[in-house]
Order: structure tokens, then sequence, then C-alpha cells
């Protein structure tokens, strides 16, 4: 057969003395085809030369050698001429990415409506999806590693928490109203409980209507 044959990297050459078959599989899902098992007449003479040789022995003996040469000449030629057929045959079904060049299957790992592989151009209904499913399995991560008294409620995230009393410097393990180590008020008023009106730091009656704050 003349010419060039065309080859991919992507094939497992399975063939033996008996036959030419090839599988072709996607560079992305790896995923492919093989090629229906294709009967090898030159394999089969060979087998009968070496059966004959080793049945026989004396002048058939001779027929090793002549087994090694038909081989390596019709078996080849018969090898490349099934290879070249297995990959137009194979070819409808695959395509290569213009922009990665790698050679992946039409039906999962090509992007028509980018003229892409799905590497390159990934569909981004399902990218979204991967999205918000890997986000929620985080925050589900998230939540177990916390023990359930750590855990701040939505009110508690707006409070100005302190990380020690401001009285005697303890150590305040949570967020908490009173010390429990001088027992000081934590938990300051910020606002006249009589007229609403915002307090200064540390005072004990409302500047504007005299009410006693502390």
């Amino acid at each position: 057969m003349g010419g060039k044959i065309e080859f991919v990297r992507n094939y497992r050459d399975l063939s033996t003395n008996q036959g030419f078959q090839f599988e072709f599989h996607c560079d992305r899902c790896h995923g492919g085809f093989r090629t229906r098992f294709q009967p090898s007449v030159v394999g089969t003479v060979a087998g009968v030369l070496d059966t004959a040789s080793s049945l026989f022995g004396g002048i058939f003996g001779q027929a090793a050698h002549v087994t090694d040469r038909f081989r390596s000449a019709s078996w080849e030629m018969s090898h490349d001429d099934a290879f070249s057929k297995a990959v137009e045959e194979i070819k409808p079904d695959f395509i290569q990415c213009p922009r990665c060049s790698a050679w992946v299957c039409r039906k999962a790992c090509w992007n028509n409506r980018k003229g892409l592989c799905k590497n390159c151009a990934p569909d981004l209904g399902v990218e979204m999806s991967a999205a918000q499913s890997d986000r929620a399995v985080r925050e589900i991560w998230d939540q177990a590693e916390s023990a359930e008294e750590d855990r701040p409620d939505k009110k508690s995230w707006k409070e100005n928490i302190q990380a020690t009393c401001p009285e005697c410097e303890a150590a305040l393990p949570t967020n908490v109203k009173f010390c429990p180590e001088c027992g000081a008020k934590l938990k300051k008023i910020d606002l006249c409980p009589s007229c609403g009106t915002k307090l200064p730091p540390k005072v004990k009656f409302c500047p504007e209507c005299g009410e006693r704050t502390q």
C-alpha cells in the first residue's frame, strides 16, 4: 500500500499473528472504541509453516526462517493496511481540538457551540452546578468541624465581643454578660433605657433625661 499512513497517539495495537485489532481512546474521558478483529491470511500461513517445521524437521526445518521473512514483509504490509482502515473507520467519532491539539470523542467531550474540547471550553451549566455543589459541601464541612457550643448565632456576630475583662483582665471563655472572675458587668448599655439617647462610654446617668444607666 503506497502513501503515508495517518496515525494518532491515543491507540493500542491489539494485533496478533492471527489478525488485527486496535483500540482508540479519548484524551479527555479515556473512553473509546475497539475495531472488530480482522483475521490475517498471512498469519495463518505462517502458523502452518511453523507447525510443519516442528513436526517434520529436516528439510522443513528451514521453514522457520521462511516464516520470519514471510511475516516481516507480508504481515507488516497487511498490518499497515489494517491500521489505515481502522483509523478511517474510527475518525468520525473523534475530533482534534484546535487549541490544545487533544483528540477527544465527539459524544461526550466536544463543545459544538464553541468548536473546542470541553477542557478548553467547558459547558457553563455543568461548571455552575459543580461549583454550587462544591460550595455546599465546603459549608457542610465547616459546620461539622465546629463544635455545637462554638458555633456563633447570627445575632452574636453583630455584637462587640470582648476577649478579656476590662476590670481584672481575666480571659473570657465565651461571650458572657458578667466576668466569671470579678463579676464586672461586661454588657454595657449603649442607649438610655428611658429616652433612647445614645450614651457615651462609662456614664452613670443619661445626659438627656437623667435616667440612671449603671
